[in-house]
Order: structure tokens, then sequence, then C-alpha cells
């Protein structure tokens, strides 16, 4: 496995640790928001895992993109219902939409892309 992909790899298992962390650790909107920037922390460094050659605003752009579109499928009412079933779909997809979390999303694509673009240059 090459060098960049281990090393997506391991910071997804930091950036899910961190998650699981902020929501032990602190209080109610703080680890929402915190979760927020790390859901697309953790999709950013899943795209490199997977494109591990991709330039870092392309995964950037990718990694918002999903991230919004799993919190405009909120407003579809299947992540609540697939949520109301399954402890990782909840996690993974949500239950409701919150528009300031499109927000944190992007907060999230820009840490990444700062990161990335330090570590490959």
């Amino acid at each position: 496995m090459p060098q960049r992909r281990l090393a997506a790899l391991a910071a997804a298992v930091v950036v899910v640790a961190a998650g699981l962390a902020a929501r032990a650790l602190l209080p109610g909107a703080v680890a929402k928001y915190a979760g927020d920037l790390l859901y697309t922390l953790l999709v950013y460094a899943l795209v490199v895992v997977a494109a591990p050659r991709a330039r870092p605003f392309v995964v950037a752009a990718v990694a918002l993109g999903v991230s919004w579109l799993v919190e405009f499928a909120q407003l579809s009412g299947v992540p609540a219902e697939l949520s109301a079933h399954s402890t990782l779909a909840r996690l993974a997809l949500g239950t409701t939409f919150n528009a300031p979390d499109l927000f944190w999303y992007a907060v999230g694509a820009a840490v990444g892309y700062a990161i990335h673009s330090i570590r490959t240059k």
C-alpha cells in the first residue's frame, strides 16, 4: 500500500478517535459542530485512501460534496428512517437537516485541504 494511502488511513483512524472523544468530552453544540467538521475530514481521508494521487482541491471538493449530499438527503427523511434502525446509519447519515452543518462541513474540507497541501509539497 503506498505511503500516501497508509497516511490517509491513519488519519481516518485519528479522526474517528477525535470524533468519539469530542462526543464524550465536549459540551452539546461544540461537540455537534466539531463532529460535522470531523465528518468531512473523515470523508476527505477516505477519498485520499481511494485516490491517493488526487489533488488537494479535488479531494476537498469531493469531501464537501459528499458531506453536503448527505446533509441535504436528510430533508427526505430517509436517513432518519435508517437511523431509527441502526446506530451506524445514525452516525454516518444523521437524522435531521441543520443548515449550520453546511458551514462546518466547509470548514472541515478547508482544514483537510490545508493539511493535504502542506503534506504534498
